[in-house]
């Protein structure tokens, strides 16, 4: 079988994923903060458990190298995303504290296993030039579906309460795992992954980036809407829009990041990243303008896409065998911190919630630094390549 037809096998079968996870997880990330204020009734405390809890399944990524010993890395991505759906399609049925953990959990331990093995197939079946693209072009999709999305739930809420409309989001996500898993897009070729944790001090940098990415993600994801909703009283419709709109510029940009990454080299393109988001960061703790915010969060969903260079970094300095415990260890790193921030985060946001964006500011500032250990000839021999 011809390697074009296998990539394109292989490209199809994660952007079904890709899209079901997106149209799951958007849900549900668009919903939460209205539904746990307005049903659920929780402060902010109450917010920084259920994001802590949604991150201890990412935190566990790295026992996903133990379960292909059973299941093949594919039939892993499309069982991910059928959990996923579940764990959205219940949340509704369950506004509860106790009920959101629950729900929470089961959603995220689909999402963040297949988010994992979607990153390691990509950099097994791509190659150093072609998986930026590939990364980018599943960012772009990633942000049509998410428009698609805000625009079916800008209807929805209008006749559906929130139960109705998180069963439907989910069901879409178990839909396009259920097709996933009739399909065999998988190669014999390929070097053999290894199946163990592997901690190696060559990956230093990496492990370091993704560390500060995940810490500072998750001030972001936990309290960035949040902030919108209860210091400047955004309603959900509100939200939605603010959504459509990062995704409608991320659908036109991601392409171009992918390409830049090929231009210019990690190294530059996550510069750029951390300089922009350690001022994004400090707007969040002393804007008083509602639209300011808003501009912000925009400026914020463009530039992470751009963390994209983390794991392209990873795959041009790693052992090929190491790609799939590299992708689970990364995620279990990026995540050690996040199932802390975001309850320390809520306690601070108590007595001071400017603190909360500092902190995340300072975080920014210290990437910033580490980026510049990119090693050059790196760049400069991948570009000639």
């Amino acid at each position: 079988m011809p390697d074009e037809y296998r990539k394109r096998s292989m490209y199809l079968f994660l952007l079904v994923l890709v899209v079901g996870s997106c149209v799951g997880f958007q849900g549900w990330r668009t919903l939460l903060n209205n539904f746990a204020v307005e049903e659920v009734g929780l402060d902010g405390l109450g917010m920084g458990i259920v994001q802590s809890v949604r991150e201890v399944p990412g935190f566990l990524t790295l026992l996903a190298i133990y379960v292909i010993l059973i299941l093949r890395e594919h039939r892993l991505a499309a069982l991910s995303v059928v959990i996923m759906g579940m764990g959205v399609a219940l949340a509704g049925l369950l506004p509860t504290l106790s009920g959101l953990v629950f729900t929470t959990l089961v959603m995220s331990f689909g999402f963040h296993y297949f988010e994992a093995m979607n990153q390691s197939l990509t950099l097994q079946y791509f190659d150093h030039a072609e998986a930026p693209l590939v990364f980018g072009r599943m960012r772009s999709v990633n942000a049509l579906a998410n428009v698609m999305v805000g625009g079916a739930i800008y209807v929805m809420a209008k006749f559906m309460g929130y139960a109705e409309m998180l069963a439907v989001l989910g069901g879409v996500a178990v839909a396009a795992g259920l097709w996933a898993l009739t399909r065999d897009p998988s190669r014999q070729d390929l070097p053999p992954q290894r199946k163990a944790m592997s901690l190696k001090g060559k990956y230093w940098l990496f492990y370091g980036l993704t560390f500060l990415g995940g810490a500072r993600r998750q001030i972001f994801v936990a309290f960035a809407v949040f902030l919108l909703v209860k210091k400047f009283g955004f309603t959900i419709q509100h939200v939605t829009i603010l959504f459509v709109v990062n995704n409608v510029l991320n659908y036109f940009i991601s392409p171009y990041i992918g390409r830049s990454i090929n231009r210019y080299g990690e190294r530059w393109v996550l510069s750029l990243e951390y300089a922009t988001l350690a001022f994004v960061f400090l707007g969040y703790a002393y804007t008083e303008s509602g639209m300011v915010a808003a501009l912000l969060y925009v400026a914020d969903n463009i530039f992470f896409n751009f963390s994209m260079g983390i794991r392209t970094f990873y795959q041009k300095i790693a052992d090929p065998r190491d790609i799939a415990s590299g992708m689970t260890m990364g995620s279990t790193i990026n995540h050690i911190a996040a199932v802390v921030v975001p309850v320390m985060g809520g306690l601070v946001w108590i007595s001071n919630y400017q603190a909360v964006f500092l902190a995340a500011a300072g975080m920014s500032l210290v990437s910033l630094a580490l980026a510049q250990m990119i090693p050059g000839q790196l760049e400069k021999r991948q570009q000639q390549g």
